[in-house]
């Protein structure tokens, strides 16, 4: 099985929380841990590839927090997948055909890279602001019966 790791997931939903709140000030990191169930240690752990890429800003103080360093509509799924899982590959021959002497006619490879291509595609075109726009048509609206 393929499989995204913690850090991707978690850092989509990092920046997630990021964008639903974009425009309200800084997000103190307790906040997104809270609405994400992310624990806090966690996040500390994969904010700072994602602040040192530019994505998030922080500041200091009383009314201190993190925010989106571009507009939901600027930033891509694949910038924050790439900051903190790297190369998305499907497998690593498709980035470094030295590492296999079979890379120049192994057909497995250009399936493998042809998957690598597709997933690039649909991160890269996925904004958090189409994200936002997802996350928002799956809250469902409180209904009260009289």
């Amino acid at each position: 099985m393929v499989r995204l790791s913690t850090k991707g997931r978690y850092g989509a939903r990092l920046m997630l929380e990021l964008a639903l709140q974009y425009g309200k000030g800084p997000v103190l990191l307790k906040e997104i841990a809270k609405n994400q169930d992310i624990s806090e240690g966690y996040l500390e752990h994969i904010l700072p590839p994602i602040k040192a890429a530019g994505l998030v800003v922080s500041s200091r103080g009383a009314h201190g927090g993190y925010t989106l360093a571009r507009s939901p509509a600027e930033i891509t799924l694949g910038e924050v997948v790439r900051v903190v899982e790297g190369n998305l590959a499907f497998v690593e021959c498709v980035i470094a055909p030295n590492i296999c002497t079979r890379s120049d006619f192994c057909v497995t490879r250009d399936v493998w890279g042809k998957i690598s291509e597709k997933i690039s595609e649909i991160l890269d075109s996925t904004t958090l602001e189409n994200m936002v726009e997802q996350q928002r048509k799956k809250i469902k609206p409180v209904m009260y019966e009289i």
